[in-house]
């Protein structure tokens, strides 16, 4: 029997069983960060909108969220980064120094 092709064979089966083991991780820690969104966190969307959380509906898996005063209804699926409190209010402090900056060159 050739043994490099029995051994061959165990390896992607190994190989095959971790790539899932890490995959699952993942998706259990998204599903840990999505269970605890509540009302003013920051979040990213999987299109890029950046916005504060004002109603979550874990039952209809439905999110509401602020975005300047404008409120959008997504699916609890469409939140890609929950942002930590500190870095939210880094975001904010940058974007208000880009726009800031640039009124500065406008004027």
């Amino acid at each position: 029997m050739n043994y490099s092709f029995l051994i061959m064979i165990v390896a992607m089966g190994g190989l095959m069983f971790w790539m899932s083991r890490s995959q699952k991780k993942q998706q259990e820690k998204r599903m840990e960060s999505l269970s605890r969104l509540s009302k003013g966190n920051e979040v990213i969307t999987i299109g890029g909108l950046y916005g504060t959380i004002d109603e979550v509906d874990v039952d209809n898996k439905r999110v509401v969220l602020d975005v300047d005063g404008v409120y959008l209804t997504f699916e609890l699926g469409a939140i890609k980064t929950v942002l930590p409190t500190s870095e939210a209010n880094t975001e904010v402090i940058e974007n208000n120094d880009v726009v800031e900056g640039a009124s500065a060159i406008e004027e």
